[in-house]
């Protein structure tokens, strides 16, 4: 019988095998598919991301730029001799976030540092870009050529009015600046030096810096060439978190890497010590004798510490003069709240009647600063002091600057913070 219907349907007795023939074609297909396009997708991601690091990390080209213009005698300052000539002063691991704004790791003969320098930008200001963009049209104009010291003295002096506005003794602070610029210490300030100075005074960085250099938070000032600048070594560089090669960080989910970062982090002693160094900053900052100053972003990334678990503060360039912020954001066009804010951080309200941004800023730094040492600080807390530690917190977060008798309630939550972790780490080796 089956030899029979062998016979007569031929064809029903090699059906199957073909079908599984082409079955396993096309699933080989598939595969092949599949495989082709995760390299392909790998490989362009990638591309994409060596391409940002590439554009990120150009220290080459800083220094090129820098050192044509010292080398032509259009700049000068304290650190050319070393990056130009001597060539004692070296650009080592990138630490850069923006092209704009290359930053390195730095070896200055015996000393180690970090190497600050300023990248063209073509694009114009606005509340979504860095609020210094570089521009080679107006760099080292000023001051020009027959300009004498008393002259360069009042621009300064104007420099800082607009800024600053009238705050604290402003001549005093032309003079500290002067003696800043003095890069070779012969008494005088030549015009290349005054050039290097004054693209530097371009930025609200350098700026803070000068004026916080007394300050234990602020990294020391160790020379500049241009608006290029050196600052003391910080040896951890961000609040929390572990520093990993570009391609693992590809392949670590957003939400587990945020996770993972409150792994890697010091005992909690020495986070409260760190924590309290970031008040400590914020004091520095809040109408001191040269006014209020603003942190725009305030990330961990912008944060470090020493060996002795101090902060310092790494990235101060979002940290602004806050009459000079008002004047930036006054009248701007606004739709709506969104279309007022400035770096990430600073955010004022819109004004619906008129369609224009106010100029209060909503939330002061104290209340930035908690948010960013909730999770730090509670994560790992003594358990005596936890749920008052959790209440202070949610106390300064809580902090509107529009809020009435604003600066007692800072001052108050500021101080009952402190007090609380010291009172928790003074008797440990960690404080």
């Amino acid at each position: 019988m089956i030899a029979m219907a062998r016979r007569l349907f031929p064809g029903a007795w090699l059906r199957k095998p073909h079908y599984a023939q082409v079955r396993f074609s096309y699933m080989r297909m598939k595969y092949l598919f599949i495989s082709w396009l995760v390299v392909f997708i790998g490989s362009w991601v990638m591309y994409v991301q060596y391409s940002t690091y590439t554009e990120l990390c150009r220290g080459h080209d800083c220094r090129k730029i820098i050192c044509d213009k010292y080398k032509t005698g259009v700049i000068d300052g304290s650190a050319c001799s070393s990056l130009c000539a001597k060539e004692t002063l070296y650009f080592g691991k990138c630490l850069s976030t923006k092209p704009n704004n290359q930053m390195y790791l730095g070896i200055w003969g015996n000393l180690q540092g970090v190497i600050k320098c300023q990248m063209e930008k073509d694009t114009q200001l606005d509340f979504g870009t860095d609020p210094e963009p570089r521009k080679e049209i107006i760099l080292f104009d000023k001051p020009t050529r027959g300009t004498t010291v008393e002259k360069f003295k009042e621009m300064v002096y104007g420099l800082f009015k607009a800024k600053l506005g009238d705050q604290g003794n402003l001549s005093e602070l032309v003079n500290l600046i002067l003696s800043f610029a003095d890069g070779n210490k012969d008494g005088r300030v030549s015009l290349p030096e005054a050039k290097s100075a004054w693209a530097l005074l371009q930025l609200d960085e350098f700026l803070l810096m000068v004026i916080l250099q007394d300050k234990e938070h602020t990294p020391k000032l160790m020379g500049f060439c241009g608006d290029l600048y050196v600052t003391e070594r910080v040896e951890y560089t961000s609040l929390y978190g572990i520093s990993l090669p570009w391609i693992i960080e590809l392949l670590i989910p957003s939400g587990f890497r945020r996770s993972m970062d409150q792994w890697f982090t010091p005992s909690w002693p020495r986070k409260a010590k760190i924590a309290i160094g970031l008040l400590e900053f914020v004091e520095d900052i809040f109408h001191g004798p040269y006014g209020n100053f603003l942190m725009c972003d305030t990330s961990a990334k912008n944060l470090g510490y020493n060996d002795k678990y101090d902060l310092k503060m790494i990235d101060m360039k979002k940290i602004v003069p806050e009459s000079n912020l008002k004047e930036i954001i006054k009248d701007r066009p606004c739709e709506s709240d969104l279309d007022c804010v400035y770096g990430t951080d600073c955010r004022t309200l819109c004004d619906q009647s008129k369609m224009r941004c106010t100029t209060e800023v909503i939330q002061p730094n104290l209340a930035k600063a908690c948010q960013l040492l909730k999770d730090y600080l509670l994560r790992g807390a003594p358990s005596d002091i936890h749920e008052e530690l959790e209440k202070q917190l949610y106390l300064c977060i809580a902090l509107k600057v529009t809020a009435n008798q604003m600066e007692m309630e800072h001052s108050l939550i500021l101080n009952n913070l402190k007090t609380l972790l010291w009172k928790k780490i003074s008797h440990t080796n960690d404080s």
